[in-house]
């Protein structure tokens, strides 16, 4: 069995955006060579999400609508996380909610996707850089 580990880098300048990474996941599964196998993907942040989903705006907005109704980012006081003095609670929570991993077959040195499934980087606590690790195995 092979395996292969690629680390990819963001720096979301807002404090809430999705980033589609399919592209850069495909490309580390051609780079790996491995034809049947699985793929790991996950942020290596508390206050970050990779997940499976449609590449449609609207969905993404209403995600960020849904996540800020329910996980309100301020008042900051309403969260006892940021009595350490942080201000990212509603981060680590939206990240709950999200999920923190996808795991993708590869079947013939391809994502065995379903249709329109395309892998998101979530952002909950941008302005700054943060890695997603790229774990494959396989033969």
């Amino acid at each position: 069995m092979k395996s292969y580990r690629k680390e990819l880098w963001f720096n979301i300048p807002s404090r809430m955006d999705f980033t589609n990474i399919t592209a850069e996941v495909v490309e580390c599964v051609r780079d790996s060579g491995i034809q049947e196998g699985l793929v790991l993907v996950n942020p290596m942040h508390i206050t970050a999400s990779v997940f499976i989903n449609d590449d449609e705006h609207g969905l993404h907005h209403d995600y960020k609508k849904w996540l800020e109704k329910y996980v309100p980012h301020e008042p900051l006081d309403q969260y006892r996380h940021n009595d350490t003095g942080e201000d990212n609670a509603d981060a680590h929570i939206k990240r709950q909610v999200m999920g923190r991993e996808v795991v993708v077959a590869i079947t013939n040195g391809e994502l065995d996707f379903g249709t329109w499934e395309q892998i998101f980087y979530g952002e909950f606590d941008g302005k700054r850089r943060k890695r997603v690790l790229v774990k494959i195995i396989g033969e």
